[in-house]
């Protein structure tokens, strides 16, 4: 006779598969956003340094491309979660995973679309990933905008 243990039933067995989802998406989310920033970063560092009002509207344009560079981050990330929502079949399409994905990861969670008790931790998990992503991201983008003032105030000294 088998011996099973009583905690482990079928909802806490789903449970931690929704734990271990959640995991490997945060992890692959993060990755993601290291990898992107990292590239983000490479980019951003490759010029020559120039003076005057050229290069005030270089690094206007470096902050365009930084701006335009995390939005896309965070649509390819928006749009793995709502892929996996799909492959799941916790939501009936793509514009509906997209849409809760939207607003899950950027914690507005309009609440008119929800994920059924069966995947519905992963979509609260998504909320703090997405705030943290994009906090990350809110600190890298003011430290752009950070060192094209300081980039000003250089050029005003030298007039």
């Amino acid at each position: 006779m088998a011996r099973t243990m009583p905690f482990v039933d079928a909802p806490v067995m789903h449970l931690i598969v929704q734990l271990f989802a959640a995991t490997a998406m945060v992890a692959v989310t993060c990755a993601m956003h290291l990898f992107g920033i990292g590239g983000l970063m490479l980019l951003l560092r490759r010029h020559r340094k120039g003076a005057g009002e050229a290069e005030l509207i270089r690094q206007a344009l470096t902050i365009g491309a930084a701006a335009t560079g995390l939005f896309l981050l965070h649509a390819t990330e928006i749009w793995l979660y709502a892929g996996f929502y799909i492959v799941v079949h916790a939501l009936p399409g793509l514009e509906t995973a997209l849409y809760f994905s939207t607003a899950s990861y950027t914690t507005v969670g309009y609440g008119d679309v929800v994920l059924g008790p069966g995947w519905r931790v992963v979509g609260a998990i998504e909320s703090a990933n997405g705030i943290i992503l994009l906090g990350w991201s809110t600190a890298f983008f003011v430290a752009i905008v950070g060192r094209i003032r300081w980039l000003e105030a250089e050029i005003e000294a030298a007039r």
